[in-house]
């Protein structure tokens, strides 16, 4: 493969220099998956999350599990064969872009993230299927804008798209910032697109708020955001929600074989769909293998 993924990028890329003495969320987050990038700071931080709050070790394997589960409904259920996955995190197994073209091999996916240690494993995330585009953005959530604008050299934003923000969210500070990132990347696709999110709660288990407090004072420069069901609700407002609504992500279309967790989990999950406005052109599904039509 050559270097031709850099150049997906949204600006040039320059040497990172690694510092494995400070904790960062996304070795953290691999380490907490199963993921073998991650220093000992990392792992360190990891532990002391648990020791806090016990669930720590089982969040981000149920999260990891319900992005599966989503891609893999919007994919065979919803016919979705473009996905905007925003906040990917570290490659690990089941990325976006390997269920859905495990479905669907024609799928395109874009990845983005700006952290400086995802973008240095970019590639393996870029390695579609022949019949397939993968492509990677580098920036931020909070410019969806910048984020749209380069998305649409790889997909067709006149066709539904699966917009995928999984525990991205809970690092950005205000709802009312939230709300609004969300807004503009809705406006941006048609009737018949859906959105799954994730988001860490502040009101189903106390210690993960001791554990939000822990890891703010050990990465000040990365702090985490708890939100309220009623919070994430509203993100949600006039789009219809595929059922069981706002769950807690075990509890959202639980496969065959997926572990539930022993105690509360305390991630809201959900996945909505787009509506059809007055006069406005849409699409839907007709058949389970994903055709979409004009309506």
């Amino acid at each position: 493969m050559t270097d031709e993924w850099l150049k997906r990028t949204t600006r040039s890329v320059p040497l990172t220099r690694v510092d494995a003495t400070v904790p960062n969320v996304a070795r953290v987050w691999n380490y907490l998956v199963g993921g073998r990038d991650n220093f000992e700071a990392d792992r360190a931080a990891a532990r002391q999350l648990i020791a806090v709050a016990p669930v720590m070790a089982e969040i981000a394997p149920a999260s990891r599990a319900f992005l599966g589960r989503v891609i893999r409904f919007l994919a065979a259920d919803a016919g979705i064969r473009q996905f905007l996955d925003v906040g990917t995190g570290i490659p690990t197994a089941g990325n976006t872009h390997e269920i859905a073209q495990a479905i669907a091999p024609e799928s395109r996916i874009v990845y983005v993230d700006n952290d400086p240690v995802v973008l240095a494993h970019a590639r393996a995330l870029l390695r579609s299927s022949p019949e397939g585009v993968t492509s990677y953005i580098d920036a931020d959530a909070r410019e969806p804008g910048k984020i749209i604008a380069n998305a649409r050299q790889t997909l067709d934003f006149e066709r539904p798209v699966g917009l995928v923000l999984m525990d991205i969210l809970n690092f950005i500070d205000g709802a009312g910032e939230v709300g609004a990132i969300l807004g503009t990347l809705l406006d941006a696709v048609p009737a018949g697109s859906y959105l799954a999110v994730s988001q860490a709660a502040s009101d189903l288990e106390e210690t993960l708020v001791e554990a939000q407090q822990r890891w703010n004072e050990l990465a000040a420069s990365t702090p985490i955001w708890l939100r309220d069901r009623s919070t994430v609700t509203a993100w949600f407002d006039g789009l219809e929600l595929i059922e069981p609504g706002i769950v807690e992500v075990d509890t959202w279309h639980p496969a065959d074989g997926d572990a539930r967790a022993a105690r509360v989990m305390p991630v809201y999950g959900a996945v909505a769909r787009k509506r059809l406005r007055g006069g406005e052109p849409g699409w839907r599904t007709t058949t389970r293998s994903g055709a979409h039509v004009r309506r």
